[in-house]
């Protein structure tokens, strides 16, 4: 219903979005990279996917048409919905899951917090011929983590994922090693390896 949106950056949370698309205010749900990656006040686009149900209308938004058509393949496997395909999103770019998809790659799937072997597999058996219509191009790459940032924005969006405060603090903990040997290094990466490390659990 709606593809994109451009607009000026209202508020920014650990996992949405309000753009002011010409007086109107329209709130996004996104992945802690994506909210990262804007900047208040400034002119922004969000590539979006409306998820509509009998009682809620939930606007969904993301840094390119790559995120966008992964959160939307993902949910196209039975009961996999909107929680889990944004938490694909955040764990893998759209080349990660095309690559885990067409090799099979269950470890790699299952590293996505919500899913398990089983889940996986049925993501290999159902995704397997549609994969291939995730465009090649990768998502552009946030700017910085910031070392004033980064724990907190990395905090919150596992948080947002369900993960409990302690554990978000502890994955934290596991890749701020990360930040101390590249200080450029972006949300998106640090977001990733703490879910891997959570995975390992």
């Amino acid at each position: 219903m709606i593809s994109h949106l451009t607009g000026t950056v209202a508020a920014i949370g650990a996992t949405y979005v309000v753009l002011d698309v010409n007086g109107f205010g329209m709130r996004t749900l996104c992945t802690p990279a994506t909210a990262a990656s804007v900047r208040l006040d400034a002119t922004s686009t969000l590539h979006t996917s409306m998820v509509v149900r009998e009682d809620s209308m939930t606007l969904y938004g993301f840094a390119s048409a790559d995120e966008r058509d992964l959160f939307e393949l993902v949910q196209s496997a039975s009961g996999i919905g909107p929680k889990i395909a944004q938490a694909v999103v955040s764990v893998m770019s759209p080349d990660d899951f095309r690559a885990a998809i067409a090799s099979e790659n269950l470890v790699a799937l299952c590293k996505v917090p919500g899913i398990g072997r089983k889940g996986a597999q049925k993501m290999v058996i159902e995704l397997k011929d549609k994969v291939n219509a995730l465009g090649a191009v990768t998502a552009p790459t946030p700017s910085g983590a910031g070392a004033a940032q980064w724990r907190e924005q990395v905090s919150d969006g596992l948080q947002g994922l369900g993960w409990s405060a302690k554990d978000a603090e502890a994955a934290c903990d596991n890749v701020a090693h990360l930040v101390d040997e590249d200080p450029g290094v972006g949300i998106a990466v640090l977001m990733r390896q703490a879910l891997v490390s959570l995975a390992r659990k």
